[in-house]
């Protein structure tokens, strides 16, 4: 594949992110080789939008691209979608980018599968929401063959306004989790100081402005603050998604020891 700009593209799951970002190719003038979902309506409106092919199974999606992209829920969906029946069959010579967020073991399981196929994939693990998806400015945390990366850079660079290598396969998705974890606890933190402020009756925007000029700030804060301030809940980030996402780091607690980073306070006994 010498030149990926005049590759053919196909997108599996067609959710949001999944969405924007072939509105986005198209504006960037890739050509879309085939779009699939589960739900075939949601792939033929997509495709009539963007004058492309919506796929009748992940085998044709395959046939009629030459890398493509996957964006679906979990574990078990992304296992399903690389089966030999699926989008394996046929796949030598094609490349699969998977944006996925699912756990370090099923990308190198798929990576793995997908080379004794004759093929190649990489992660390109999302730390970004809707709106980043369909301006271009994702940003993108990569796993993978190196070399695979770089000549996959004319698309990566056309989606994301900066992107981040981390390692092999699997890392990607370590990195990404614990962007997740750590994201999911500066949330939980945030809404409950809002949460005690309003109780007391403060000032919730004043509030908020004494949070970003001390140690209480955070990229939460600037952009959800507002919106749970003014209780606008509209979803973009279930809580579904969140428990998900935290499952990884639980796991690898239990395996593995953590290491303190942060002095461990001393007890009264110890500090006399």
């Amino acid at each position: 594949m010498s030149d990926v700009r005049k590759s053919r593209i196909g997108i599996v799951g067609l959710g949001r992110m999944g969405a924007n970002i072939a509105r986005r190719l198209v504006d960037q003038h890739f050509t879309l080789g085939a779009l699939y979902d589960v739900q075939l309506k949601v792939a033929e409106e997509l495709a009539r939008e963007l004058s492309c092919h919506a796929a009748a199974n992940l085998a044709e999606v395959t046939a009629h691209s030459d890398i493509i992209l996957t964006v679906v829920t979990d574990d078990a969906a992304m296992r399903a979608i690389f089966s030999a029946e699926n989008l394996l069959h046929g796949a030598r010579g094609k490349v699969f980018l998977n944006f996925a967020t699912v756990s370090p073991d099923v990308h190198e399981e798929i990576g793995k599968a997908v080379a004794e196929a004759g093929a190649e994939a990489m992660e390109a693990c999302m730390a970004s929401s809707i709106t980043q998806a369909r301006q271009g400015t994702l940003f993108l945390i990569l796993g993978g063959d190196q070399a695979l990366v770089e000549r996959m850079e004319p698309l990566l660079a056309a989606i994301s306004s900066a992107r981040r290598y981390v390692g092999p396969t699997g890392r990607g998705a370590q990195v990404k989790a614990l962007v997740n974890m750590v994201m999911n606890i500066n949330t939980a933190g945030l809404a409950e100081g809002l949460g005690l402020g309003a109780a007391l009756g403060l000032d919730l925007t004043v509030l908020r402005e004494v949070f970003a000029q001390t140690g209480a700030n955070s990229r939460v804060l600037e952009t959800d603050g507002a919106d749970m301030q003014n209780r606008e809940h509209e979803c973009y980030f279930s809580a579904a998604h969140a428990a998900k996402d935290s499952a990884s780091p639980s796991r690898w607690q239990k395996r593995k020891t953590s290491v303190c980073l942060w002095p461990r306070p001393r007890s009264s006994s110890t500090s006399e």
